[in-house]
């Protein structure tokens, strides 16, 4: 495991999921939906479909490396600071977000 494109990889789903989240709140008005929406969907989805259903769910887990975590980490802090975001916006008057 190299520590650069890992880290770009971080920095871009970060990115990816920032911009969505921030975009899926100003047009929602929601502040929290793009946090519960990886939570609930993407990572069941992901996790669920390169499940093989031989092996436990434990197994299934452990056979993913660190830098898939990492990435599903990056991501999930991008979408909770998009929401963190745009609610401090809101609480500074801006009625657009």
């Amino acid at each position: 495991m190299q520590f650069i494109p890992v880290l770009v990889l971080m920095v871009l789903f970060f990115v990816m999921m920032f911009g969505i989240g921030f975009i899926l709140n100003m047009l929602m008005k929601t502040t929290w939906f793009p946090s519960y929406l990886f939570i609930i969907v993407i990572l069941p989805v992901v996790v669920y479909s390169l499940w093989d259903h031989t092996a436990s769910l434990m197994t299934h887990l452990g056979s993913f490396q660190i830098v898939d975590y990492l990435t599903g980490v990056a991501g999930l802090a991008g979408a909770i600071i998009s929401g963190w975001t745009i609610r401090k916006l809101r609480l500074g008057g801006y009625k657009m977000f």
